[in-house]
């Protein structure tokens, strides 16, 4: 039986599910999420609590970008690869990069838009941000470093000829475009989950409990109304979803392929009803919550829900067990896996027995090897047992010259921290000499602060003439007719405070969402909707660009 733990890491979150497959049939043993201040402390606690010490594990890239470019079917794999280094290399130099910054890995698959054509899908990550997700995890086996756009498919079987979408709100989220069960598209958006728990975050000061507070919250929509719960949160929920939506949308607007059905999953899908507010928007598409095949059967177990919350984890880790798209993986074969590949020998010796004759058609005896040590050695004895000498003795010197290696690399290193301590001497005097001449800068620094205040308050005195008739002009063209406004207010310098109220959920929030995106407002935040005689009140802060 394989195993395999699945990590996704987020900015300061974990979602971790351990999978066991026997055959082809994948359970999941263990799963959870945990929100960390120290990333390696939190790996290894979620290792003890799941028994992978040994056992491979599989992460998520961080930051990858995806690109693509349509090759002619007909090409070479040889001609293929050298098409894909062209096309990445005149990419890099259009935007003045580095080639050698990024790691890239492709996959090709079926161009449905031209026959003639393959699509080449490249994953491009940066190499600083690949190591770091390397050092994560370089005491455990890393079994896996896979981008979760591509990944997130593996957690669940298509029908075929299906089209759909994956759309995984996680931190940042990603838009998977699957046509006949064949990844084709990846789009990663900048707005996600993280947006929202940072909004929540703000007012209750914990972003687990944020976490929980999404888990809570029900979006209701024309067919679901309940006027009796109160959603304090509701309002930093909906902008964000709403902008998904919209992306979700165009996709599907654009699809080359009729698209069927629209799969929400990631952490903004375990808030109640998410699936109903995108079907308001794809009326005449199937949008449900995206369910991994490993739980059927097994709902009445646990709740399905817990499950959902893990699926960026569950595809990590389906993937390192052979679903999915294998070439997208970024950990490269160890040494060990490395000799294995270029040592594929299998030499066998036995003993020598009578044996049948075998003749040819013309009654003559067919010529046959005899791996036999008795008697003497022919040819190809011989030059197997030579082999089978090199190899022996290649690695009585790998293993003489790993020792004195060793030996010069602890000589170096006690010589290193000798001058390390000669170093900390120097750097100490420094630290001296800094601290008297930022006691001297503070003063000069407080002044100069006065000064700039002063000059600051002047400008901002020029500046505010015009910024608040440009402000009113921005909003009667963009507020919805449901939305009045029954007070707009300069508190204190650039700060502005606008009171709106509407009998539609969904007017404020495209009304909140709309100053946002145009960037009316600098640092725009709103109350949670109070609602009285069928009228909802939101308040708008923010301040003038």
């Amino acid at each position: 039986m394989q195993n395999c733990l699945g990590i996704y890491i987020e900015n300061n979150l974990i979602k971790y599910a351990k999978v066991s497959k026997e055959r082809n049939e994948f359970k999941v043993e263990a799963f959870g999420i945990r929100f960390f201040e120290n990333l390696n402390e939190a790996i290894k606690k979620i290792v003890e609590e799941t028994y992978s010490f040994n056992i491979p594990i599989s992460i998520n890239l961080s930051n990858e970008k995806y690109l693509y470019y349509d090759i002619f079917a007909l090409l070479s794999k040889s001609d293929i690869q050298k098409t894909v280094e062209t096309e990445f290399g005149a990419y890099c130099d259009e935007n003045k990069y580095n080639q050698k910054a990024f790691e890239t890995k492709y996959a090709l698959v079926t161009n449905v838009e031209n026959k003639e054509k393959i699509k080449a899908i490249q994953v491009v990550v940066n190499k600083i941000e690949l190591n770091k997700q390397k050092q994560y995890l370089e005491r455990h086996n890393l079994a896996g470093i896979v981008p979760i756009g591509t990944a997130i498919a593996s957690i669940t079987s298509f029908e075929k000829k299906e089209n759909v979408l994956i759309v995984n709100m996680e931190e940042k989220t990603t838009i998977t475009t699957i046509y006949d069960r064949q990844i084709y598209n990846v789009e990663t958006l900048d707005y996600g989950s993280q947006e929202v728990l940072e909004k929540i975050n703000r007012s209750e000061n914990s972003m687990s409990k944020a976490y929980e507070i999404c888990k809570g919250t029900t979006i209701y929509t024309a067919n679901v109304i309940d006027d009796i719960k109160e959603q304090p949160h509701l309002e930093d929920i909906v902008p964000t979803l709403y902008q998904i939506s919209q992306k979700v949308q165009e996709v599907v607007n654009n699809s080359p392929e009729k698209i069927s059905a629209v799969y929400l999953t990631g952490t903004l899908a375990v808030v109640n009803n998410v699936d109903l507010y995108f079907q308001e928007f794809l009326p005449s598409i199937d949008c449900k919550i995206l369910k991994p095949s490993i739980i059927e059967g097994n709902i009445t177990q646990i709740n399905i829900k817990d499950y959902i919350e893990v699926n960026s984890a569950i595809g990590l880790a389906m993937q390192a067990l052979g679903e999915g798209i294998q070439a997208l993986n970024f950990r490269r074969p160890n040494f060990t896996e490395q000799m294995k590949q270029a040592l594929k020998l299998d030499i066998s010796f036995g003993k020598k027995q009578d044996k049948e004759v075998k003749t040819d058609k013309n009654g003559k005896p067919k010529k046959q090897i005899d791996f036999s040590l008795k008697g003497a050695l022919d040819k190809t004895e011989v030059m197997l047992l030579r082999v089978v000498i090199a190899i022996i003795l290649i690695n009585i010197i790998f293993v003489v010259f790993s020792k004195i290696l060793y030996g010069q690399m602890n000589k170096k290193q006690e010589e290193i921290e000798g001058l390390i301590v000669a170093e900390k001497s120097e750097i100490s005097k420094i630290n001296a000499n800094t601290n008297s001449l930022n006691a001297k800068n503070t003063k000069y620094v407080a002044l100069t602060q006065e000064l700039k205040a002063i000059n600051d308050k002047i400008s901002n005195i020029a500046e505010m003439k015009n910024s608040i008739p440009n402000l009113l002009n921005h909003i009667m063209y963009i507020i919805p007719e449901r939305v009045q406004l029954t007070s707009i207010v300069n508190t204190t310098g650039r700060k502005i405070k606008i009171v709106a109220q509407s009998d539609k959920y969904d007017q404020l929030g495209y009304f909140i969402a709309k100053i946002k995106l145009d960037k009316m407002l600098n640092n725009t935040i709103s109350s949670s909707g109070q609602k009285a005689a069928g009228v909802v009140t939101v308040t708008i802060e923010g301040e003038l660009p």
